[in-house]
């Protein structure tokens, strides 16, 4: 999978950093009382679940990051099918740091391995149709860089990282600015006046707005928001092919596939990060 323009090294190092100052404070007081500083153990991942691993990865630069002489042995990698009693990785070296490690590397990749896995199985029920799966901004605080990584593993792709790299006008953008078209032409000035290139897509509610989108033109694609199966129809046959659309708003397990069948481009699910069941798996010393 080729990484994403987010996950830069600097990127995984201020997360990874951060994430262990809070957990850490001025000193893991249980591993630096209870064992001593030679000692030296292994501990294995055990999977206690079903579905796709996610954050083998990250593991490795957790591990790093704490101890730099702390050796991970791979067995299984990111995108992996995986049933209760496999083993992902063995980790070896000092054991205060294995344990030190083990809240941050169980907490990453639980969380991201239950995203890769609901990813997977949306995914799925894409199946011969053109959708393909996106995620939004509905994403924990600080922890955006995991949960994105963890849809693209999962087989899904990301839509923008943040409010930085794509212009979306949303209903309140739309209503504030006056109407459709208002809302476009000032973001196709803002983007002249400071010489940024970022794509606009704009949310539409109505096939009235989807109209209007059209009339006003110079967009990357439209969203076609908490629209019905057969209003999806209408837009997928009034737009004609012009401008990539995307349905968005309240899609789930039991309609994503009807949404896919309407003929869009893409589907957005933010419950693919807000509202996940986290893979169970554990850290066992061995």
């Amino acid at each position: 999978m080729q990484m994403p323009p987010y996950l830069t090294p600097e990127a995984l190092q201020t997360f990874i950093r951060t994430a262990l100052a809070e957990d850490i404070g001025d000193g893991d007081h249980s591993a630096l009382s209870a064992i001593p500083a030679e000692a030296r153990k292994r501990a294995h991942l055990l999977i206690k679940d079903e579905g796709v691993l996610a954050g083998v990865e990250l593991a490795h630069h957790i591990f790093g990051m704490v101890d730099a002489d702390l050796r991970l042995e791979q067995r299984l990698a990111d995108g992996a099918r995986v049933q209760h009693g496999e083993v992902a990785f063995v980790v070896e070296g000092r054991a205060q740091s294995i344990l030190t490690a083990e809240r941050l590397v169980l907490n990453c990749m639980q969380r991201m391995s239950g995203i890769a896995t609901r990813t997977a199985h949306l995914n799925g029920l894409l199946a011969g149709t053109k959708a393909k799966l996106l995620d939004t901004r509905k994403t924990t605080p600080n922890f955006r860089l995991c949960e994105k990584w963890a849809v693209l593993i999962g087989g899904g792709i990301n839509h923008r990282y943040g409010l930085f790299d794509m212009i979306i006008l949303k209903d309140n953008h739309v209503d504030y600015a006056g109407g459709i078209r208002q809302a476009i032409e000032a973001s196709r000035a803002y983007l002249a006046r400071t010489g940024r290139q970022l794509p606009i897509e704009v949310e539409t509610r109505t096939l009235s707005e989807v109209q209007q989108a059209l009339d006003a033109g110079g967009i990357t694609r439209i969203m076609l928001d908490n629209m019905s199966p057969a209003q999806l129809r209408e837009a997928v046959a009034l737009v004609a092919g012009r401008y990539p659309l995307e349905a968005s708003g309240g899609i789930t397990e039991e309609t994503i596939a009807e949404v896919a069948a309407t003929g869009v481009d893409y589907i957005s699910v933010g419950a693919l990060t807000h509202s996940i069941r986290s893979l169970d798996m554990s850290l066992k010393a061995f």
